[in-house]
């Protein structure tokens, strides 16, 4: 018997969607950092064993959208209700707030298998733990909670056990061989995007989008030449740095990262060029993979 299903997570901004969908994958397939909208697309990771499949879809934090790209972020969300087979909804234990009541009121009336998945709860004593328990028991009556720490590896293999239950019998969606949706250029336009966000402050990291023009791979080798698109001529100063100090320290963290992921040796080529307001033009968003399927 072979089981099969798409698991789709949801929840708000920095609450671990990514770190889940890591930790269930077994590696590391999603950037991760402290910062809000970390995550912009909706990304699957495809986990394969001899008796099942499960097509894990991370996506945005759930946000109020302030221009286009929001906007599309939040698709991405929306429609992760619609195609699911069951849905994680990601909590972490001090945030009760909810971005969207309209979604929220959704998953409530959803047919399919909902688990509530309270994240972080190393940070928390029994006694914090049992009223979130309470707490959103009274919430979402329809939902299965799961209490985990991504951090501390806790309860992460008997809630996959339990997707593996909930997945209907079926034959697989993807080839057996395949982890993801995306291909390689993709990862490399997130990894470099994931190092600006953690070496740069302020409104910088969420005004720059990366998009790979070359990608060729040789026997010994792989050559990358990656664009780094942002808003205005000042953001592009500090990303370039002083002398290119700091566009150099960036080519030199990502290009590290680039070798781990795709185990061989890197030569990577960064560029910044600026596009006004890019965020809000319907065709760049669009040339950034920022598009319904």
């Amino acid at each position: 018997m072979h089981r099969s299903s798409f698991v789709n997570i949801i929840g708000n901004p920095n609450v671990g969607k990514s770190s889940l969908t890591n930790s269930l994958l077994g590696h590391k397939l999603s950037i991760i950092t402290s910062k809000a909208q970390t995550t912009r697309h909706r990304i699957l990771a495809i986990l394969n064993e001899e008796n099942y499949q499960l097509v894990i879809s991370d996506t945005p934090g759930i946000i109020k959208p302030a221009h286009k790209l929001h906007e599309t972020m939040m698709d991405f969300v929306s429609l992760t209700t619609e195609d699911a087979d069951i849905l994680l909804y990601v909590v972490e234990y001090k945030d009760h707030t909810l971005k969207d009541e309209k979604l929220f009121s959704k998953i409530k009336k959803i047919n399919i298998p909902v688990i509530l998945v309270i994240n972080k709860i190393d940070l928390i004593n029994q006694d914090k733990l049992n009223d979130e328990l309470d707490f959103w028991k009274l919430k979402l009556p329809n939902a299965e909670t799961w209490p985990i720490s991504v951090k501390e590896s806790f309860n992460i293999d008997k809630l996959l056990e339990r997707l593996v239950e909930l997945s209907p019998e079926s034959p697989p969606f993807f080839p057996k061989d395949q982890l993801t949706d995306r291909n390689e250029r993709f990862f490399v336009n997130e990894i470099i995007r994931e190092k600006i966000l953690l070496n740069y402050k302020k409104e910088v990291p969420y005004s720059v989008e990366v998009l790979t023009d070359e990608f060729k791979e040789d026997e010994n080798i792989i050559r990358i030449r990656s664009i780094i698109y942002v808003e205005r001529p000042t953001q592009k100063g500090i990303l370039i740095g002083h002398k290119g100090s700091a566009i150099k320290n960036l080519g030199t963290v990502s290009r590290i990262d680039l070798e781990k992921f795709f185990s061989k040796k890197v030569f990577l080529d960064l560029h910044v060029k600026v596009n006004k307001n890019w965020r809000s033009d319907e065709n760049k968003l669009k040339q950034f993979g920022y598009q319904n399927n």
